[in-house]
């Protein structure tokens, strides 16, 4: 695709998406998870309808797909369409979604997955993304949505973090920063490396830039964390810090990240002043929706450390999903963050005023 059309299909994307406010009650019940084997039971899906979203978020890893094969990576989608529970989640709630490495293609794969192109198309389907939508143009699963009327808009903002990332960089060498710590994976520091590929980091700086009261961001891998070894926005620290000083230089208000792919839930907090962002970032990571971390949960294990100096709390390795409650009713919101069990228990939650976020 040539840079004019890439243009011309961006300011299309951006001018229809800045007027697509949606004509009903502002959102203040917001659902999100990641990581769904799809040949296996999903009874969360009943703990998540009973508390009523109005929105669900998809946030990678919606099927083990792992296959270049399309035949068979639609069947493995067909799978995770013919489960009783996300049947009637479809009929109650609106689902928008981004993806990660295994319903891309290949664990851990980025830009040279060979059937990137192939695999949007099957995920647009399944996602029943019409088909004169512009996404069905565009190189990548990005997307943004603005969701309420001015003074109680939600921006939901949808990160590709696959079609465009350069190459991992594995292994520690002795007496390298990081070395010892969890994962497989290190600091890559070049600077022609990338996360999101020059036309989504242009979307992105015209996206944050429009009017909303709340922002989530949505990427699938980790974006606050910059100490384990595996897969996060900290594996390109030159990418992670252009994100954060992206937020900064956008002053874009009102924002918190979403992420999942880890196969465990947590609150980070980016302190306020970092990077130019005025406020504090809070990031909430809700992974896995029917397949638990096994490092942890098959020993009983529920709450536990792992490295992270930016973690509120504890991280949760058993079944999870998360929530979102907002009260416009207040002079500033209150939104209530929270990370629910099976059953739908409440294991983890940070509280936070919206005039806090500004």
């Amino acid at each position: 695709m040539n840079i004019k059309v890439k243009i011309l299909l961006l300011s299309l994307i951006f001018f229809t998406n800045i007027q697509k406010l949606f004509a009903q009650e502002p959102l203040t019940k917001i659902a999100f998870g990641s990581c769904a084997k799809q040949d296996k039971p999903q009874p969360i899906w009943d703990s998540i309808i009973e508390r009523n979203p109005q929105l669900f978020l998809f946030l990678g890893d919606n099927i083990y797909g792992d296959t270049e094969d399309m035949n068979l990576l639609k069947k493995k989608w067909d799978m995770l369409g013919s489960q009783p529970g996300y049947i009637k989640l479809k009929k109650t709630t609106k689902i928008l979604a981004t993806w990660d490495d295994h319903d891309y293609g290949a664990n851990d794969a980025g830009a040279e997955y060979p059937k990137k192109k192939e695999s949007q198309q099957l995920f647009l389907d399944f996602f029943e993304v019409p088909k004169d939508s512009p996404r069905r143009l565009q190189e990548g699963v990005f997307h943004s949505e603005i969701i309420g009327k001015p003074g109680q808009r939600v921006q939901i903002i949808l990160l590709d973090t696959r079609y465009f990332r350069s190459p991992l960089k594995t292994g520690y060498k002795v007496g390298e920063p990081g070395e010892g710590f969890r994962g497989k994976y290190a600091s890559n520091p070049d600077p022609n490396s990338t996360m999101l590929g020059t036309y989504q980091w242009t979307w992105l700086e015209k996206v944050l830039s429009q009017p909303a009261e709340i922002r989530l961001l949505c990427s699938s891998v980790q974006a606050i964390p910059d100490e384990h070894g595996s897969e996060m926005w900290g594996n390109f620290p030159l990418e992670r810090e252009k994100l954060f000083k992206l937020i900064g230089k956008t002053r874009a208000k009102g924002l918190v990240i979403l992420s999942g792919d880890r196969h465990l839930a947590e609150v980070m907090k980016l302190p306020a002043k970092s990077y130019g962002i005025n406020y504090p970032i809070f990031e909430i990571t809700s992974s896995s929706l029917n397949a638990p971390s096994g490092n942890f949960s098959k020993a009983g294990i529920r709450f536990s450390n792992e490295i992270n100096s930016y973690r509120l709390g504890l991280t949760y390795f058993d079944t999870n999903f998360g929530m979102i409650e907002i009260n416009w009713s207040t002079d500033s919101a209150l939104i209530r963050f929270q990370v629910c069990d099976e059953k739908g228990g409440v294991v983890l939650q940070q509280k936070v005023n919206l005039k806090d976020l500004k």
